[in-house]
């Protein structure tokens, strides 16, 4: 339910005490302020506002040009200028504009701006005008679009414009600009532009995920955020259809660190922890850091450049609320202060990251009932001078059907079309998490039947999908640390976990949360974590059973672990099935960070010690590709056995091999002479070999990895280059690219026996099921590590 558009006046004391440093509404100049301290401050702010108000509402604007007497009436501080208090006059930009993808319907793409301004409340005094123009046809079809207000407080106002874009049989490009906002800086442009597949193509797709940095990182020798150079770069070379965001969009630990909640992460006892109350003066405290970090790092370039120019498709992870978040113990994570900063983030998360006006109000300990389990009821406090949209969601959403357990709303997953062949379904696998579980079954059964309509509707129209890809928050096909995590619940690590309560000893080792052993809650995230796996497995199974029944072939793309790596599943060699025609193949394209620092390299090194061949089930292997035949540049980054995980900064690009692409290129390697191995070449071989002809020769030289080549193939395959940082001190972030192809799937039922005789031929391999009952979904966290050098271990699980 939306606020009222007028609610009953609430006394001063009732007010959120957060709202601002004094009762004024404008910061006054000193010697204003030592005059007014005797006077009644509430009635003087209240005869101020109405002041100004009136006085401005009686005077004209001028148009532009200069001509006119409009000026708005502001208050300023001491020295004239508008930074230390709010510009009243609704047309001062703090953030954007922000550019989201939603969805595509027949000969029409959908999508968003997102503009933040400064000041605001319950009635906005102006409303800004968007006007969007299709470029490449002279500009004869202009739009103007109306802002829509998601919400407004004295601090802020969000401006949401709706963009609806024709789709021609030619890749278009579109330009959009906001007049009579004044923008931060002078140099910023005024005018941004996008593109639009042509009708019969796919999108071109860039992936990220980690794009922040960790509390206590030196940003500076890390050159911050400069891979965004790279990407605006690429961008405009080939421009992007889509940049799809894999969680961590903004790291927002610091909350804990030098934010508002620094007093609780101080207590040393997780029980007074636990017990520490969330009441509304720390509700609005979190708030206010939450709305000034996402200003601060949406603004922040290169990125805010790419924000303005390519359109996001995002879901969120851990970070994008606090570390772990999800992945503590039950009782821990129910506790006040956990509930309300989930509250607090969703809130941001879904204005910055999706356009969408959020919750009326948040929990805290003093109106529990507010979102208890999506209760109807709302905190009045939290709406003085305040206005919320009444919630809509796109059909792009599928909602789940029952509220997270630390964060009472209803989990966001997607689906949309990218482009003619490619769909795309992104899980929102972090309001339904718990240490033992990543999604509610009833959520996966409600994805998959979205699924199932849109790729059966898509293929009784006679345009079937060939690509599905799947946007996880973190890997699915990834090293197993198994022995880590016995190491870290071993009863041997007790009298340690007594002592760091006790004295502090270890301190490092454990973390300020629940006190158990720090790293513990990252390997719990992960969906190899051995809580997990059950619920990994059948989700798996499903997704193969789905390519099967549509012979559409899945990429899974997850980011989290720091590393770039490539992990895929692929029926086991005994079976004798091609690439082409096996709806196991799976790939994981884990790229991560694009940001945020890599672990160090003996980190790497160890995951790819781990790189066994697992089993999924009899018919289902898995393990990680050697996708890295050198280190970036010249450097020496990794051991020579390892070409499994690489720990450099890295962002992803995928682009169909059209089959409207009118010359072929290369398949494969791009030397000539190993252009086209023989098809018998990969029969029989395991995962530490390359198993198809998109594989052969993967790394540098394939030509996915080649600008010139990428995605220019006619085959309908899905070309995927990992750009990798050379050089973590060069600030205009200069990548080295690494690709492989992923062949289209074209599936015959039948062709390759049945699963009895599969079973058959691996009898040698037999062991208990993995994956439960198909329709059961228990919970699963995998570790979050990646997988390198060749070894010739087999394992289960």
């Amino acid at each position: 339910m939306a606020a009222p558009e007028n609610i009953d006046y609430i006394e001063e004391d009732q007010r959120n005490p957060y709202a601002s440093a004094n009762k004024w509404r404008h910061q006054e100049s000193s010697s204003f302020a030592r005059a007014a301290i005797a006077r009644d401050a509430h009635s003087s702010s209240a005869d101020t506002k109405d002041l100004t108000n009136f006085l401005n509402s009686a005077r004209v604007e001028g148009d532009g040009s200069g001509a006119g007497n409009y000026k708005p009436i502001v208050v300023s501080n001491s020295d004239g200028a508008h930074d230390g208090g709010i510009v009243d006059d609704g047309k001062e930009v703090v953030c954007g504009p922000l550019l989201n993808y939603r969805r595509m319907e027949d000969r029409t793409w959908h999508g968003s701006v997102l503009l933040v301004i400064k000041g605001g409340g319950k009635i906005q005094r102006f409303q800004p005008t968007l006007t969007l123009t299709r470029v490449d046809i002279g500009g004869a079809n202009s739009t103007d679009v109306a802002g829509i207000c998601l919400y407004s407080d004295p601090r802020n106002t969000f401006w949401q414009f709706p963009l609806v874009c024709d789709i021609a049989d030619t890749e278009s490009k579109w330009a959009y600009s906001i007049a009579d906002v004044r923008y931060k800086s002078t140099t910023q442009p005024k005018t941004n532009y996008f593109f639009v597949p042509a009708i019969d193509e796919s999108m071109r797709i860039m992936f990220h995920s980690c794009n922040g940095f960790s509390v206590g990182t030196d940003e500076d020798a890390w050159s911050g955020p400069a891979l965004w150079n790279d990407v605006v770069r690429n961008h405009a070379k080939t421009p992007f259809h889509v940049m799809i965001g894999g969680g961590d969009q903004i790291y927002n630990d610091g909350i804990r660190v030098s934010g508002p909640l620094r007093e609780w992460t101080d207590i040393g006892n997780p029980k007074k922890r636990r017990d520490f109350p969330f009441p509304e003066s720390l509700r609005a405290a979190c708030d206010d850091y939450y709305l000034n970090n996402y200003i601060r790092w949406y603004s922040t370039e290169p990125f805010a450049t790419a924000n303005g120019q390519i359109p996001q498709l995002n879901i969120w992870d851990d970070h994008d609320i606090i570390d772990g978040f999800g992945s503590y113990v039950n009782e821990f994570m129910k506790c006040d202060v956990f509930r309300g900063i989930g509250g607090t983030a969703h809130k941001y998360y879904m204005l910055f990251q999706h356009h969408l006006a959020p919750p009326i109000s948040t929990y805290t300990s003093d109106v529990p009932a507010t979102t208890e389990h999506g209760s109807d009821q709302h905190d009045p406090v939290q709406l003085v001078d305040t206005f919320v949209r009444e919630q809509s969601f796109d059909s792009s959403y599928i909602i789940g059907s029952s509220p997270g357990p630390y964060v009472a709303q209803h989990s966001m997953n997607m689906f949309a079309k990218l482009g003619a062949r490619i769909a795309f379904m992104g899980i929102d696998a972090r309001i339904e998490r718990t240490r033992h579980q990543v999604n509610y079954p009833e959520t996966y059964d409600l994805i998959f039947n979205r699924v199932r309509d849109e790729l059966g509707a898509a293929a009784a129209a006679g345009r079937p999908f060939r690509h599905l890809i799947l946007l996880l928050g973190i890997p699915i096909a990834y090293p197993r640390l198994t022995w880590l995590e016995n190491v870290f619940s071993s009863p041997l690590i007790a009298p340690v976990k007594f002592l760091n309560r006790r004295f502090g000893f270890g301190g490092g080792v454990f973390n300020h949360f629940d006190g158990s052993v720090d790293l513990l809650d990252d390997l719990d995230d992960h969906y190899t974590a051995r809580t997990h796996k059950k619920e990994r497995n059948n989700l798996i199974k499903r997704l193969q059973t789905v390519c099967a029944d549509f012979s559409v072939r899945l990429t899974i793309l997850g980011g989290d672990v720091h590393l770039a790596a490539l992990g895929r599943f692929y029926s086991n060699p005994n079976l004798h099935i091609p690439v082409e025609q096996d709806h196991r193949y799976i790939v994981n394209v884990i790229s991560s960070a694009i940001v945020n620092k890599p672990p160090p390299a003996a980190i790497a090194n160890l995951l790819a010690s781990r790189n066994k061949i697992h089993h999924l089930d009899a018919d289902t292997d898995e393990t990680l590709m050697a996708l890295f035949d050198k280190d970036p540049g010249n450097s020496s980054k990794t051991r020579s056995s390892n070409n499994v995980t690489m720990p450099s900064r890295n962002y992803a690009m995928l682009t169909e091999n059209s089959p409207n692409n009118r010359a072929a290129a290369t398949n494969g390697h791009a030397e000539p002479e190993n252009a086209n191995p023989s098809e018998n070449q990969f029969d029989g071989k395991d995962g530490h070999s390359f198993l198809s002809k998109g594989e052969f020769g993967a790394g540098t030289k394939h030509k996915a990895a080649n600008f010139e080549t990428h995605g220019k193939d006619n085959d309908g395959g899905l070309d995927v280059c990992i750009r990798v940082e050379i050089d973590q001190h060069d600030k205009e972030g200069k990548t080295e690219p690494y690709g492989l192809t992923i062949p289209a799937l074209n599936y015959e039922a039948g062709k390759f026996g049945t699963n009895a005789h599969s079973h058959h031929l691996r009898h040698h391999r037999s062991r208990p099921d993995t994956a439960g009952a198909a329709s059961s979904f228990a919970p699963s966290t995998a570790p979050s590590l990646p997988v390198s050098a060749p070894e010739a271990g087999h394992h289960q699980g």
